[in-house]
């Protein structure tokens, strides 16, 4: 082979070669950010999963806290009738008690 072609040949492959690593880096650009941005849109996902999982938690926390000042109302509320109903029981025993004491006191100036 005369060296013109043999020259001609080997600029051919540089040429070829360097259009080939182009074209790799240029893939590579490409695949690195594709990567970045499927990266970004896993934080994001991992982002919006947490705000959600927080939300649910701060609801269930808010309906334990509901349930429980619920629950201490109830226990308030029987413990005022209760109260209620011991002082109904022995209003007439107090009425009796006062009355007796009153008359005590009268007679005690007479």
């Amino acid at each position: 082979m005369p060296r013109p072609e043999v020259l001609d040949r080997i600029k051919e492959a540089e040429q070829e070669a360097d259009e080939i690593i182009a074209e790799a880096d240029e893939e590579a650009d490409e695949r690195i950010e594709a990567a970045r941005e499927e990266a970004e849109q896993i934080r994001e996902q991992a982002r919006e999963e947490a705000a959600e999982m927080a939300e649910e938690r701060l609801e269930q926390a808010r309906e334990e806290i509901d349930a429980e000042h619920e629950r201490i109302l109830d226990e308030g509320r029987e413990e005022r009738e209760a109260l209620e109903e011991r002082a109904e029981d022995r209003k007439e025993e107090v009425i009796e008690h006062v009355t007796e004491l009153f008359e005590e006191a009268v007679h005690a100036q007479t």
